[in-house]
């Protein structure tokens, strides 16, 4: 055998995969992520620190830009 493949199978049998974890059907609900997502935003008060920097940044821009 060559050092590349020696290495290979040496590097195979020190991987810490399980073959059964890695053919499970993968669960994907994008839509409800989405509105999880938003719903903790919005529960947390991060949508109101959200519009208020909106509203100071532009306030900020419009009354430090020239012209």
């Amino acid at each position: 055998m060559t050092h590349w493949t020696d290495t290979l199978q040496a590097i195979h049998w020190h991987l810490p995969l399980d073959i059964a974890q890695l053919n499970k059907p993968l669960e994907v609900d994008l839509a409800g992520d989405v509105q999880r997502a938003f719903n903790n935003f919005v529960r947390t008060g991060q949508v109101w620190a959200f519009l208020i920097g909106l509203i100071l940044g532009y306030l900020f821009r419009s009354f430090t830009s020239y012209g």
